[in-house]
């Protein structure tokens, strides 16, 4: 078994191009895999039955002494991991079947993307420009890199790891153009903005010398105080610290992403467009961020419209 998750994972390393992100989580989710078969009496891969991969996923949903339960979200991302496993096993002749074929992963409840207002946005970002203002060289540098992150984050809807990944030269600050490297290795080019690309012109100039002379400088674009490239951890730092400054909660690493994808929509975007720019592979992904807008609208007829009440 375990050779064969080896064999699997670097499958999706080499050939698929996964995230490190969903690599390590497919990983995780493999070995407690692993380790459930092995309880059972299993360690050759054609040795599992459907009843195996059931009774993994009857584990995984109600727990045991060393794992919590899991949310369906959390069971159904493990299941489709094992799901692959088998079928690229049934493939590559390491099995004679597939007994993961009809187990299905369990279905989680669809939840509407968090988004925040236009003025909540301008109140997280003059929070970053106000945090750098008493402070000396070091803070100034570190709000104007905070300031034009989180001004590209919601200018491009780029996630967090996407724009840590960003280097100086995958931007075109005069055409106002981004080449981002998103999920299974694909790259979309987007606009920024003005403002972003305001920002990011002032971090350039004014800040990332300053921050660089820590280290040795590279081509990442964002650096921390250290001189090297700013971590994801990092970034959801510099948001989360943000948020609280402003007085705003409940904001995650994706909340400028969904706002920007919202905010385009509320102003007359087509859906495909919207889709292209978050990098999503169907346009089902991004069709989930018109139910957002479709609520709003409800709620305004509701509390505008002389005859929405009865």
């Amino acid at each position: 078994m375990e050779s064969a998750v080896r064999t699997y994972l670097g499958h999706l390393a080499v050939e698929r191009g996964l995230a490190a992100n969903t690599l390590s989580s497919y990983r995780r989710d493999l070995r407690r895999y692993v380790t459930a078969l092995a309880g059972r009496g299993h360690d050759a891969i054609d040795q599992i039955t459907e009843d195996d991969v059931r009774a993994f996923l009857v584990d995984l949903r109600e727990g045991d002494e060393d794992h919590p339960p899991l949310a369906a979200g959390s069971a159904a991302r493990a299941v489709v991991a094992v799901r692959g496993l088998h079928r690229f096993a049934q493939r590559e002749g390491l099995a004679p079947g597939d007994p993961a074929r009809d187990v299905k992963p369990p279905t989680p409840p669809r939840r509407l993307p968090k988004a925040i207002s236009l003025d909540d946005v301008e109140r997280l970002l003059a929070a970053v420009t106000a945090a750098g203002e008493p402070g000396g060289a070091a803070e100034a540098a570190r709000a104007l890199r905070d300031r034009a992150l989180l001004e590209l984050l919601y200018g491009s809807g780029a996630r967090i790891s996407e724009a840590v990944g960003l280097d100086v030269d995958d931007l075109d600050l005069d055409e106002g153009f981004a080449r981002i490297s998103g999920k299974g290795g694909k790259t979309r080019v987007v606009p920024i903005g003005d403002y972003a690309r305001k920002a990011v012109e002032a971090y350039l100039v004014r800040a990332r010398p300053e921050l660089g002379k820590a280290g040795r400088g590279g081509p990442a674009l964002f650096l921390n105080a250290r001189g090297g490239r700013l971590s994801r951890q990092g970034a959801w730092m510099v948001l989360r610290a943000a948020a609280e400054r402003a007085g705003l909660s409940d904001v995650s690493p994706h909340t400028l992403r969904h706002s920007f994808a919202t905010h385009l929509l509320d102003g007359g975007a087509d859906v495909r467009v919207v889709q292209e720019l978050l990098g999503h592979a169907s346009v089902t992904t991004t069709q989930v961020y018109t139910l957002v807008t479709v609520q709003l609208l409800r709620e305004v007829y509701a509390t505008s419209h002389p005859r929405a009440r009865g």
